[in-house]
């Protein structure tokens, strides 16, 4: 069990990183407003989270206007869905070994 473990990503173990995760690996990209109203949380929070994501290399960023208004949208990089897939595989492998 402690190989599975291993295979944890840190980046992922906020309920909101993963959640912003689990978004973009469905999603050819999202803005930020929508990711906001999916996940319930403050602007703040979001933007800390983001910024943390796009740190790594797992989220790219896109801003562009719609009309006048700045419209900024996020996308996940090759490099972050895996790093998300090697995570999800780890907590099936763990889910897959429990007794019931």
């Amino acid at each position: 069990m402690k190989g599975f473990i291993a295979d944890f990503n840190k980046a992922f173990e906020s309920r909101i990183r993963l959640g912003i995760m689990s978004i973009l690996v469905v999603n050819d990209a999202v803005d930020f407003a929508s990711l906001k109203v999916q996940l319930q949380v403050t602007d703040g929070n979001m933007a800390s989270h983001l910024s943390a994501l796009e740190k790594l290399g797992y989220v790219e960023v896109s801003k562009q206007f719609i009309g006048r208004k700045p419209n900024t949208s996020y996308a996940a990089t090759d490099a972050g869905r895996l790093a998300f897939a090697t995570h999800l595989d780890a907590l099936e492998k763990l889910i897959g070994r429990r007794e019931t």
